[in-house]
């Protein structure tokens, strides 16, 4: 188990990519076990042949006909209008956009993209610091893999079997308490340091630009109500509301906004058929992966290992929670899914940890790591769109990486604030 972890580490380190590294590390363990190699197309296709996980790159187009369909932009004008006479109001308004972005896109490098894309460069023009924007950007780009519909979780119930619409279901109030936590952090953080323009706050001409703002964002903010109530009332599953998601969303741009030409079409599924195909590639390799360990008896081994450091479920939890933190700095959240998830999932059981609340742990953990160096794809983004290094985001990063650590630990030991509406 070891020498096959040390080999997708080494490859990953020589920069080979991650869905061949995955399936490489496992192809001396097939050896050594005499297992014909015509097990690998077998275990591939098998990891792909799934109803559930159809619901994957239906969210991935939806996502990107919702940035180029205008429903990004005036998600951006609502939430402005919303919250944008606080104390540092721009910036907290990239945080409730992207909670509202997050509630259709079901990815967080997506959120992040389609966000600061718009309200970086807004930002800017505020007199806002770029590390600063950027960080903000960057961290609240995370809700949208926490915020249902999210593809980690689709990945995550289809490999441990939990319900994906429970999962679903257990994101609402911890992915609210994340995205209030974070308009605080801002807005205190913006008084404190003196960022951006605030304007002069008058109710009555709030009340007016919200109204407008609302009118024109109707059809937009209409999307997750439709989504979201039909998976929750029962009308559809969460693959059958991606389906729902991409006929809206296609609907609402090319009809009703009219931001998505007839030509554009074709351009716009390409593009997401190669976003999706990246995605499904290393959940094929890595499904590869986590057959090689099931044969070395890894998750026996490290149900051992954790059973010998303690029996508390407390201390379980807390272990698990570094362990994720680590590894999600380093590996590719999908990849560590389809590894982690079948090893710890049934340690968790053996715990009496409630499935749905662990994996909502296992979620917002490998959340987390898309917020940190050195892999972590949002940084890159949004240090992409700011045009500024990662050394130059870091500063203000931490105070949002501490925040996020902290509800963290508050969703882990607080396990009603996942199942309060499931049960």
């Amino acid at each position: 188990m070891v020498a096959a972890l040390l080999m997708m580490l080494g490859l990953f380190a020589a920069g080979v990519p991650i869905a061949l590294a995955l399936g490489m590390a496992a192809l001396p363990t097939l050896v050594e076990r005499n297992i014909p190699l015509i097990a690998v197309p077998q275990v591939v296709f098998d990891s792909l042949d799934s109803f559930a996980l159809m619901a994957l790159p239906l969210y991935v187009l939806a996502g990107r006909l919702m940035h180029v369909g205008g429903i990004a932009q005036r998600l951006v004008g609502f939430a402005i209008a919303i919250v944008g006479y606080l104390p540092g109001g721009l910036a907290a308004s990239v945080v409730l956009t992207s909670m509202l972005f997050a509630t259709i896109s079901g990815s967080s490098a997506a959120t992040a993209a389609a966000i600061g894309s718009v309200l970086i460069p807004e930002m800017e023009k505020q007199k806002y610091p770029r590390p600063f924007a950027a960080s903000v950007v960057a961290s609240s780009g995370e809700l949208g893999v926490i915020i249902p519909p999210s593809t980690p979780m689709v990945i995550y119930a289809v490999i441990t079997g939990a319900s994906i619409t429970q999962l679903f279901i257990a994101g609402l109030l911890p992915g609210l308490l994340i995205g209030l936590s974070l308009i605080a952090t801002t807005t205190v953080m913006a008084a404190v340091k003196g960022y951006g323009v605030r304007p002069a706050f008058v109710f009555a001409n709030w009340l007016a630009g919200l109204v407008i703002a609302f009118r024109r964002a109707f059809l937009s903010l209409l999307m997750p109500v439709i989504i979201l109530g039909g998976i929750y009332g029962g009308f559809f599953t969460a693959t059958e509301a991606a389906v729902v998601a991409v006929v809206y969303a296609l609907f609402i741009g090319v009809v009703v906004y009219g931001e998505i030409k007839v030509r554009d079409i074709p351009r716009v599924f390409a593009e997401a058929a190669v976003t999706s195909s990246i995605v499904m590639v290393i959940v094929a390799f890595a499904s590869m992966f986590a057959f090689a360990l099931n044969l070395l008896q890894a998750p026996q081994t490290i149900a051992a290992a954790l059973s010998s450091v303690s029996s508390n479920p407390l201390v379980f939890l807390l272990l698990v929670n570094v362990f994720l933190l680590v590894v999600g700095m380093f590996m590719e959240t999908f990849a560590a899914i389809i590894i982690l998830a079948p090893i710890l999932a049934p340690i968790a059981a053996s715990f009496g940890i409630d499935p749905v609340h662990f994996g909502l742990i296992v979620i917002v953990n490998l959340a987390v790591g898309m917020v940190t160096p050195p892999v972590g794809v949002n940084l890159f983004i949004a240090c992409g769109i700011a045009r500024i290094s990662m050394e130059q985001l870091m500063r203000p990063l931490v105070v949002f990486l501490a925040v996020l650590v902290t509800n963290l630990m508050i969703i882990t030991y607080v396990p009603s604030l996942s199942l309060a509406l499931i049960r």
